[in-house]
């Protein structure tokens, strides 16, 4: 008797062994929000072109041209500036302006007035 049942239950057993099988372990739904940002977004380099929106309301687009940036500011002035120092790529400025790029943030410094943040 105890045998008949054994071989009743054998395919049952198989079947529950393939299907355990068959499920992945680690299939628990991966947790994160596609719309952070990745390592990847905050160290990639600044893109040839990109337009800021700055703390204050205004806009500004700043051209990457390798050892200096060109700023266009929202009023439309035109500013060249240089690496500095000049082996690097975050640092920019002459005299009492500058910028500094990090990420995707540039923090503008004007001589005589309150730094300001601008995210691209």
């Amino acid at each position: 008797m105890a045998l008949r049942r054994a071989f009743r239950v054998a395919p049952l057993v198989l079947l529950l062994l393939a299907v355990a099988a068959c499920v992945p372990q680690n299939s628990a739904p991966k947790a994160g929000n596609a719309a952070a940002p990745t390592a990847t977004d905050l160290t990639a380099p600044q893109p040839r072109t990109a337009t800021y929106n700055c703390a204050d309301g205004g806009r500004m687009t700043i051209e990457n041209l390798g050892t200096s940036l060109r700023v266009i500011g929202p009023d439309g002035t035109i500013e060249d500036l240089p690496a500095s120092p000049a082996n690097q790529n975050s640092r920019f400025g002459i005299a009492h302006d500058a910028i500094v790029i990090d990420g995707r943030d540039a923090l503008v410094m004007k001589g005589g007035k309150t730094p300001l943040t601008c995210t691209r």
